[in-house]
Order: structure tokens, then sequence, then C-alpha cells
């Protein structure tokens, strides 16, 4: 079997060729120009960042990307859908507002930006595809009407996929609100009463109401109004929230790909993985925690599943980064070079099982040629 190709760009620059030179060069270089995009709507699936969080890729790398499609004749603009949990991107609005204080709008981005899924995240297209896990996923209109679908990812750890990459910028961040409930259904919390402190911050942000203070001063969830979103998990410093065994990382991820696979199957796509700001949680915080390798650099392929192998197999083989962050604090004195890291961060997950589910259903490959440009 012929290998797919990923094509890989460190971050070293000089006085004539800067990073935003280098993204672009990168994605010519790996084929990008085949694609007929003349009047056609290119959907670049990008996270505009939640605020408070600084790990997202900046905007100048999206609007170098939406300029380079425009000159290949595209009609390309700036998309991703809404959340399911409390914040600044629960409905187009704040979504949108969240965008312009990160830099994403019409004049930075040099494209427009559209929320896919509408004001309040209903605006959906169901695609049948009859998977194993999903049989119509339902997926933001404006990404499902689109003609072609680039995706620019930031390279990152997730406390229930393991990490975030194409796979998952596509196939969780492009869902409705709808398809996000039915992805995390099964997926419900619990507490930790040993663990809890009771100081309300799962009550407090919690979106759904679903959490309050019993009369011991721990939390309780209210299972009726808990639609699984995890938020509770992450925001919780002392594991007194915990993701219950209802559901799997392996179930997913499972998901995860069958969504992606729904937006991809019928339509040219193009994925690039941003390698830098590697925190070990989500985006979608309100907060980023110290990268917990170094900045590595940019990858580019037609193949999500193989771009998405490529980058993890990266991380696992780099030193943590020679600063405070989680994992330097858990292994003192440890060489984690060829260790999955995003494993040891959050043991419960399996980012594998989701790409060997996605070359299952024929998205791609997990053999790779790694090649330097």
């Amino acid at each position: 079997m012929e290998k797919s190709k990923v094509y890989f760009t460190s971050l070293r620059t000089s006085p004539n060729n800067n990073l935003l030179d280098k993204m672009e060069r990168l994605v010519k270089k790996a084929g990008i120009a085949n694609i007929d995009f003349k009047n056609q709507f290119t959907a670049i699936k990008i996270h505009f960042g939640e605020p408070g969080n600084l790990a997202y890729i900046r905007a100048n790398y999206a609007a170098r990307m939406a300029n380079l499609l425009q000159g290949f004749g595209a009609k390309p603009f700036l998309t991703d859908s809404n959340t399911l949990y409390s914040g600044g991107r629960s409905n187009a609005v704040d979504h949108l507002q969240s965008a312009m204080e990160n830099g994403f709008n019409p004049i930075s981005g040099k494209c427009q930006v559209i929320i896919a899924d509408g004001l309040k995240g209903t605006d959906y297209r169901e695609i049948k595809i009859n998977g194993e896990y999903c049989k119509a996923p339902k997926i933001g209109a404006a990404v499902a009407d689109a003609d072609i679908i680039i995706s620019m990812a930031h390279f990152k750890g997730h406390e229930q996929a393991g990490f975030g990459g194409t796979l998952k910028n596509l196939g969780m961040g492009a869902a409705s609100v709808p398809g996000k409930m039915e992805l995390h259904s099964g997926s419900q919390p619990i507490i930790n009463t040993e663990d809890c402190i009771g100081c309300k911050v799962c009550v407090k942000n919690c979106a759904h109401g679903a959490l309050s203070l019993n009369a011991n001063r721990k939390a309780e969830i209210d299972y009726d109004k808990c639609i699984g979103c995890g938020q509770c998990v992450a925001l919780c410093q002392y594991d007194g929230a915990l993701m219950g065994a209802g559901d799997t990382s392996e179930r997913l991820n499972y998901k995860i790909a069958e969504y992606t696979w729904a937006i991809l199957k019928d339509k040219p796509n193009f994925h690039i993985n941003f390698v830098m700001n590697v925190s070990p949680e989500c985006d979608c915080w309100g907060h980023n925690d110290a990268p917990i390798v170094p900045d590595l650099g940019i990858a580019a392929s037609f193949d999500p599943v193989a771009i998405d192998k490529a980058c993890a197999d990266m991380v696992t083989a780099a030193p943590v980064a020679q600063t405070d962050n989680i994992l330097s604090s858990q292994h003192p004195h440890e060489h984690l070079e060829g260790k999955d890291k995003f494993h040891l961060l959050h043991p419960d997950t399996n980012w594998l099982a989701g790409l060997k589910h996605a070359e299952k259903l024929g998205m791609g490959h997990l053999e790779y040629e790694l090649i330097a440009v």
C-alpha cells in the first residue's frame, strides 16, 4: 500500500522567509493547487479561540490562507460551529464577538466570517452515512453546504479524545449544537464526593443548570438536564468531577471519525495542523496551560488520518518542554521522549482508536511518508 504524504515545515525563519511564507510554501508543495477552486464556496474550518485562551491559531495564518485561495479563484470564508457549554461561543452573536476580539474579522481575515450552525446552533444539515455509531451526522449548514473543506487545526491535548487535530477540528468542531449533543451522549460525568470541596465552580459554569450543591456541600448532578459536555470535568481542579463509565474515549473518537467522514466524503478537502503551543487540554476553555513540548512546526496533507498520526508521533518523539508545565511537574527527572504524552495526560483516552476507525471508513491511512519542506 502506498503511504500517504504528509508535508512538514519547521518554525525556523529568516529575514526573507517568515512563518506565513513558510505555511504558504508548505501547502503549495503539498499540492493544494491541484484542487479546482474556481467559484467554489470554500470553508476554512478554524477555531476562533475562547476568550482568555491564547493558544488558538493566529488570524494572520487564516488571512494568508484566504488570500491564497482567492488567488485560486475560490470564495473562501472562515467558519466554526457553536458550543454546548457556557462561554463566549455558544451562540452566533457571542461567537462572532469572541472571534473579533481574537482578531478574526472580514478585514483582518481577508474573507467573511460565518458561524456554521447559525444563531442558536440549530441551522444544520443531516448527512446520511449509516455509520456504526452515527446514522446521519448533524453538520453546521455552512460547512455542509460548502463545496470544498480546508481544515486549519491547532494540535493539542484533549481531555476526552486524547488530542485534538484535524479529525477533532472537523468532526466535533463543525458539528451543530444538536450534533455535539449526539457526540457527547452517553458520556455524562459523575461526582467524586470524597474529593469535591464544594467550591461551586462547576455549579456556576454549567450552561444547562444541571449542577447544584447538596446539604453536605457536595456537587450533585441532575442527569435529566446534563448533556454530557464535560465542562465540569475540565474545570474541576480537585478531581471532584470525573467522566462516567457510560461511554468511553474510544466511542467518542469513533463518533468524531464518522462525523468527519460525513463532512469530507463527497468533497475536495485539505488539512493543516499547527503543532505549536501544544497545550494539555482543549482550546474550548478560557485559559491555556503551558505547552507540554517545544513548538515543532506545521504539517499539511490531503489525508486527515495520516496528518493526525504524523503529528501525534512527533509529539510522542519530542522531549518535554523545559519549562514549568504539567508533564514536567508530574514526571520530574524523567525522559519522556518516545512516550505517548497525551495518554500520560489523559490515561482514560485512546486517540488511536479514532484514527483506526477513520481508516476503516476509507478516510485515509495510518501509514505515512513525512516530507520536509
